[in-house]
């Protein structure tokens, strides 16, 4: 009787995650470091690997824990928390690229930064810049995304409904339309008109469009695996915490790249000498 359960939290089992997920991490820095100074990939190869084995294996027994029934409502209401401020550390990532962005672009020629007045020529799109017109390309990724954001929903709401029909085809569709937003940026990319090196306004534009490009394809994988977990059966209306967890990811992703679309492409464009 000492040893029964009379409380709604889980007290987890000793695992070895933790200190082997630190081990790879390890590894995979200094095999980047090293890599960067010009020792071959090997190390950081091998690290990478061990980090995507230990997200596996931890995140495998997450779900075993949910299927044994341990995560109770007070246990999910914390997951819940966590993924909140999850969310809310990786809006302060991309904080810091927009700060970058309008920092050089509102003060292209401030006195104190002469070295960014001499690449910018004190103006902003920066002088021989020729920046992407927001109007096709951009403007189709737009749709692609918000569309997607409306089929992710339409998952849920079907999820939730019992419609394992409705949730397995708009997993489908989500899937292919992140694909899709992939396939056009990478088509953008190609023909940029500018390089990531050698002037501010390639860089803070290839930082920020290039890690949302990345939340996108981390956010598209999320989804594959609630498609397969989706088509298993692993989901139920009231027990679904890592569908719901990518949906809010999912649609992180979207309102990052309506903040991107609108700033970065639409207002930096704006008096742009040529448009690519």
């Amino acid at each position: 009787m000492a040893a029964t359960k009379n409380h709604d939290y889980h007290l987890v089992d000793l695992s070895p995650w933790p200190f082997l997920g630190s081990v790879a991490v390890l590894i995979m820095a200094i095999g980047g470091i090293l890599f960067m100074h010009g020792s071959p990939p090997w190390m950081f190869l091998a690290g990478l690997v061990g980090v995507l084995y230990v997200m596996f294996a931890w995140w495998s027994d997450v779900v075993k824990e949910a299927e044994t029934g341990y995560h109770t409502p007070v246990v999910q209401l914390h997951h819940r928390y966590g993924m909140m401020l999850f969310i809310a550390s990786e809006v302060m990532f991309f904080v810091a690229w927009f700060w970058a962005y309008f920092d050089a672009s509102w003060y292209p020629g401030e006195a104190v930064q002469f070295a960014r007045t001499e690449f910018t020529g004190g103006h902003w799109p920066p002088q021989g810049i020729e920046v992407f017109n927001p109007w096709h390309l951009p403007l189709f990724n737009t749709l692609v995304l918000l569309l997607s954001g409306t089929t992710v929903t339409w998952a849920h709401h079907a999820l939730l409904e019992g419609d394992r029909e409705g949730l397995k085809w708009g997993l489908v569709l989500t899937v292919l339309l992140g694909v899709l937003f992939s396939s056009v940026q990478i088509l953008e990319y190609s023909e940029a008109p500018f390089s990531f090196s050698g002037n501010i306004y390639g860089a803070t534009f290839f930082m920020a469009t290039g890690f949302h490009g990345f939340h996108v394809f981390i956010g598209t994988i999320f989804l594959l695996v609630c498609l397969v977990r989706a088509i298993a059966g692993q989901f139920t209306p009231k027990q679904h915490l890592g569908f719901e967890f990518a949906a809010w990811y999912w649609h992180f992703v979207d309102v990052v790249w309506l903040f991107l679309f609108s700033s970065i492409y639409v207002w930096g464009s704006i008096g742009a000498v040529g448009i690519h």
